[in-house]
């Protein structure tokens, strides 16, 4: 697999890192295209098939893992698994752009690990648990029991966070925006390692 680079964002639901990223898709001069990541879940509110995910059944997915087709895949809650299909990115590298992925935090490492050279792994960090909790109940999209969850999720999503290239503390969403753009403009104009050293 050859290409561009890939950008990859994770971070705990509702740290503002979906805002990022498609603040950094609309900057012509990063020249992104974003990954669309599969899922088994539902589509929730207004999500689009082939937009916000790849929305396929439990065993289509498991079908895709068994065939080796994902550069990475999780099961984020029971049965609820999430993956980065390889053809994604051959696809956007065939357009001639850099891939970003807003991501979960182990697929995430996962694409870094698998490339190295080419990744650039950023961890959106949110002022705090209880400020998080303020986000995701505004949403209105969820019951307490799955906020509740997420919360949970996000005290272990916290601890990886010195694993990444660079985390952005997202206090100031206009401060942050600033930050990942002057990140991934630096890193998409320095050049590639030789990754067959």
């Amino acid at each position: 697999m050859e290409g561009g680079k890939l950008l990859v964002f994770s971070a705990p639901s509702g740290s503002g890192k979906t805002t990022i990223v498609q603040h950094l898709l609309k900057q012509e001069d990063l020249n992104l295209e974003f990954s669309v990541s599969c899922t088994s879940r539902e589509p929730r509110g207004d999500e689009e098939h082939g937009k916000n995910y790849y929305f396929i059944t439990l065993k289509d997915f498991k079908q895709h893992i068994k065939n080796g087709d994902f550069l990475e895949w999780e099961e984020v809650y029971r049965d609820n698994f999430y993956g980065t299909l390889k053809t994604e990115v051959e696809r956007i590298w065939s357009h001639g752009k850099n891939v970003i992925f807003d991501i979960d935090v182990v697929g995430g490492l996962r694409i870094k690990k698998k490339f190295p050279d080419k990744t650039l792994a950023v961890f959106v960090k949110p002022p705090s648990i209880d400020e998080l909790k303020i986000r995701l109940k505004k949403r209105k999209t969820e019951s307490e029991e799955r906020i509740n969850m997420r919360i949970a999720k996000a005290s272990v999503e916290l601890a990886t966070a010195p694993q990444f290239d660079k985390i952005i503390e997202n206090h100031d969403l206009k401060t942050a925006l600033q930050d990942a753009h002057d990140l991934v403009a630096k890193f998409i104009n320095s050049p590639s390692e030789d990754s067959s050293k």
